[in-house]
């Protein structure tokens, strides 16, 4: 059994993953739009041609991402190749509590050198002035 693929789902979808708000790609369609327009495209099936490239253009999203783009189905794969790759699983080992106490210590390196400068700077100024 074929799925159909919900244009009007698919542009919600996306248009959520680019944290745009319906009354704001309404802004961007034109003076003829509003958010309740949206609302109402977004549960349409099939969209026009015409409107889905004006969208697409809106959104810098290609045409055939919302006329191609089946949710069960990116699952259905991700889901078997996380099956098959399953040994390939990442490991994170940043520690941000490592990172914290290097920031720390690079810090106190800085200061120490930078009192060094100062002391040595003040020892120059005090014979200078003893040289007078």
């Amino acid at each position: 059994m074929e799925q159909k693929i919900h244009q009007g789902r698919n542009v919600k979808r996306f248009r959520e993953m680019l944290g745009i708000k319906q009354e704001a790609l309404a802004l961007d369609l034109g003076d003829d739009w509003n958010q309740k327009k949206i609302s109402l495209l977004e549960q349409k099936e099939i969209i026009e041609d015409p409107l889905l490239q004006k969208i697409s253009e809106v959104l810098k999203i290609p045409v055939e991402a919302f006329q191609n783009f089946d949710e069960e189905q990116a699952i259905n794969i991700i889901a078997s190749n996380f099956h098959d790759n399953a040994t390939g699983v990442i490991v994170n080992n940043y520690n941000p509590i490592d990172k914290i106490i290097l920031l720390h210590e690079e810090k106190i390196a800085l200061y120490e050198r930078m009192l060094k400068e100062k002391d040595d700077m003040m020892s120059r100024l005090e014979e200078m002035i003893k040289g007078k």
